[in-house]
């Protein structure tokens, strides 16, 4: 006599075929390469997805049809398990081949063979975890049921049942483990930020945030405020590259704790900035960091190079998560902080005879640019009152981005978009090259975004649920796979599970944004004298250390 099969393996035949589509549909390519392990979590949840579309779309028919549910026969599941080993394995085969793909287009090495075979088995560990969980409220819906059944009539019962158990587990999902897994991580990384990176000690200059004559205190700055205003390219170094005498950058940060909001870190960053003589250089750089507090330094860096030095810039920090976390919970943070910042940094500058204002300029960098945006109604308020922004990678639900995006000239591909013919906002996926529309002319005030094909936090919207984007229904971006196709809910998950490996790739993949930002400051600030080489020697001095 054969044994009952344990109750949580017991699936229904429906939920497990739409189930099996879904796990293999999970290997199709997405923007970044996965490992075995990683690869095999996002199909254990895409499983997990269709067999609940599966049991919701069998229950619907027999409702609409007034039919009782039926025991599937035997050869039912032996057709199931011998198509799902032949489907499994040959989506197993093209996903390793898709992923070898994709790494081809990064240069990124290939791993061992055996790291993808652990994909299957990862994936039935999930998906088997997550459906006992999910028996286990339905086990909870049922007790209740019946103990309220006694008091009351059974439709009422199971509504009331029904709704408890909803409510309790979104309540514990997303106040209990959703934002105390937020406030864990905020904690743990705001003791992160009362460390020092080593090497980086408090500066011996004026001219730095934490020196000598300071207004912001070393200790208030963060872990980020201390590398930013603790490194940089020196008086030396700049000189060596220009071949002229260059001036010493000034550098001006107000970290987290340096005033308890974002209106009070912009005000006292602005009259540290005053302190420092920020506001009588050439160059005026306000930056919005990213969740962290982190400014991108070889965005800086560059800068500080192209401009010789002659430059003040001046960030606040507004949260303690990664930038991709703070993507989800910390928007109106960065909202707050941007606008803050460039409001006191405008209010300052406006109030200068017109002759003596250093160019001002805004950069950000994913949240960062959200950020940054928000001071700003639209193309003519960036132009009248800067003279160049520089956003990289921005989320895609940056109003100003999506509105540029939204209403592109007709026939320019959503990857790099012509907006208005370029009069003032270009957008550029590589832009040591011409930047189109190449005929087109390009005001002294000019509005750059830099965008990878490949970028999850661009693409990123719960819109790719139920609609396929233009930048998968027009040619692909030259990083991405021109296999990537749109599929209802697997392509959402595909490209949110893409998020937290965004900076897992080579530069120039991704959300890894460096040798870019060289190209960007010089297509802003057009240096006189500036050539292809000396951009060469900029990017390879910047490069990131393997």
């Amino acid at each position: 006599m054969s044994r009952p099969t344990p109750r949580w393996l017991r699936c229904t035949l429906s939920g497990s075929w739409v189930a099996l589509v879904f796990a293999c549909l999970s290997f199709t390519p997405s923007l970044l390469p996965r490992s075995g392990l990683f690869q095999g979590f996002v199909s254990g949840i895409s499983a997990v997805i269709g067999y609940g579309l599966g049991v919701l779309g069998a229950w619907l028919w027999r409702e609409f049809a007034n039919r009782p549910p039926r025991t599937p026969r035997p050869r039912a599941w032996h057709t199931l398990f011998v198509m799902g080993i032949v489907a499994l394995a040959g989506a197993l085969l093209l996903g390793w081949h898709w992923q070898r793909r994709i790494r081809e287009l990064m240069d990124v090495p290939h791993p061992d063979s055996a790291d993808y075979l652990l994909a299957p088995l990862v994936a039935a560990a999930v998906f088997f975890g997550i459906l006992t969980l999910g028996r286990g409220l339905r086990a909870v819906y049922r007790r209740l049921d019946a103990l309220l059944s006694r008091h009351i009539g059974p439709r009422a019962a199971r509504a009331m049942s029904g709704l408890a158990v909803v409510v309790v587990t979104a309540l514990v999902a997303s106040g209990l483990l959703w934002d105390g897994l937020i406030a864990m991580a905020d904690r743990t990384l705001a003791v992160q930020d009362t460390t020092t990176a080593e090497g980086v000690v408090p500066p011996r200059s004026a001219l730095r945030s934490g020196g000598p004559g300071s207004l912001v205190a070393w200790d208030s700055l963060g872990r980020e405020g201390r590398n930013f205003v603790g490194r940089g390219p020196t008086v030396d170094e700049l000189s060596a590259f220009s071949g002229t005498a260059a001036k010493e950058p000034i550098r001006v940060y107000a970290g987290y704790a340096s005033a308890p909001d974002a209106e009070a870190r912009a005000e006292l960053a602005v009259k540290d900035l005053e302190r420092a003589g920020g506001f009588e250089r050439a160059h005026l750089l306000v930056v919005t960091t990213t969740g962290s507090g982190w400014v991108v330094p070889e965005a800086v860096a560059a800068f500080e190079y192209v401009t010789g030095g002659d430059s003040a810039i001046v960030a606040t920090q507004y949260s303690h998560l990664w930038s991709w976390l703070s993507v989800l919970v910390d928007q109106e943070r960065a909202r707050d902080a941007g606008r803050a910042l460039f409001d006191a940094v405008y209010e300052h500058w406006s109030s200068l005879p017109a002759g003596q204002r250093p160019k001002l300029l805004v950069f950000g960098e994913s949240l960062g640019s959200y950020g940054g945006e928000t001071a700003f109604s639209g193309e003519r308020d960036l132009a009248n009152r800067t003279d160049g922004v520089l956003f990289v990678g921005p989320p895609n639900f940056n109003t100003l981005y999506r509105e540029f995006t939204d209403h592109r000239d007709a026939g320019s591909p959503e990857v790099e978009p012509i907006y208005r013919n370029g009069r003032i906002v270009r957008f550029s996926r590589r832009p040591g090259v011409e930047i189109p529309p190449v005929s087109a002319p390009w005001g002294d005030s000019r509005v750059l975004y830099l965008l990878h094909p490949s970028d999850p936090i661009i693409w990123w919207s719960p819109s790719l649920l139920l609609r396929r984007p233009d930048w998968l229904r027009e040619p692909r971006g030259d990083d991405v796979l021109g296999r990537m196709v749109w599929l209802p809910f697997v392509t959402f998950w595909q490209v949110t599970a893409d998020l937290p490996l965004g900076m897992a790739v080579p530069p120039g993949y991704g959300h890894v944004y460096t040798g870019e930002h060289v190209d960007g400051w010089v297509a802003l600030l057009r240096p006189q004298g500036w050539t292809e080489q000396k951009s060469a020697r900029l990017r390879e001095l910047l490069e990131p250390a393997p």
